[in-house]
């Protein structure tokens, strides 16, 4: 593996319980995950996908292996340095928007700031809802924004604090097809034009095809990499993994 990527998991094993009732959430994945790119992750349900999503974004310690964050290992950090790297150098996404709905687009997407106890800048603020095409949103609340416009609020959100990867967690779950269009162009553009590094966990083959390339997991292992595939591909693949499992 190459020093270069923004996020590196080596062997990482994560176990949850102990005894006849333990379960390995990883068994041994390998992945990078390089600027400038796109990856979806797959697996049928307990496939490891969320576990992974959750390792390499610090949010869960690992019991065996290396992951590695813009530099940083995390092995051996304290709670505050890893709560502090993660509001730094990492933005999250989740399928419930999470706005404030007492707050406009533009005071939510400074939240992160505020909450730092930095002051934000108008124009950090406005140019990340530029980045996902709201300039003209700023002013509305929540309740007055489609759920594809509050998905993209949540992701100016991420950005404004510049981090080194933007991790999505089933980003258009809650989205209908022509929304969900609408949030995957707006990945694919941070990636292409802003060198944003996006790892996106999805159950779909519509958005998974949208990524630079899918990894499967299955029963904790990666079982394929796929790249260049429409979601009828993907689709088969993903049966062709579980089986292989």
């Amino acid at each position: 593996m190459t020093s270069t990527a923004t996020v590196r998991l080596s062997a990482v094993r994560k176990t949850y319980g102990t005894g006849a009732s333990a379960v390995t959430a990883l068994d041994g994945v390998s992945a990078e995950f390089a600027p400038g790119t796109f990856t979806a992750v797959m697996g049928a349900s307990g496939s490891g996908k969320s576990t992974l999503l959750q390792c390499a974004a610090g949010l869960d310690t690992v019991d065996g292996g290396q992951v590695v964050i813009a530099g940083t290992d995390l092995a051996g950090l304290s709670e505050r340095a890893r709560t502090l790297l993660r509001r730094d150098r990492i933005g999250f996404v989740f399928q419930a928007y999470n706005l404030v709905g007492a707050l406009t687009a533009a005071q939510n997407v400074a939240l992160p700031q505020r909450l730092a106890r930095r002051a934000p800048d108008p124009a950090e603020v406005a140019r990340a809802l530029a980045e996902v095409g709201l300039s003209g949103r700023a002013g509305h609340y929540p309740a007055q924004l489609s759920g594809g416009e509050q998905q993209r609020v949540a992701l100016a959100r991420a950005l404004i604090t510049r981090p080194a990867v933007l991790f999505a967690d089933e980003p258009t779950g809650a989205l209908d097809s022509t929304a969900s269009a609408v949030v995957l162009a707006a990945l694919r553009r941070l990636v292409g034009a802003y060198g944003q590094t996006v790892v996106m966990v999805t159950h779909d083959p519509v958005a998974a095809a949208a990524a630079d390339r899918v990894l499967v997991l299955a029963d904790g292992r990666l079982v394929d990499e796929i790249a260049g595939a429409d979601p009828a591909q993907i689709a088969a693949r993903l049966v062709q993994g579980a089986v292989a499992a």
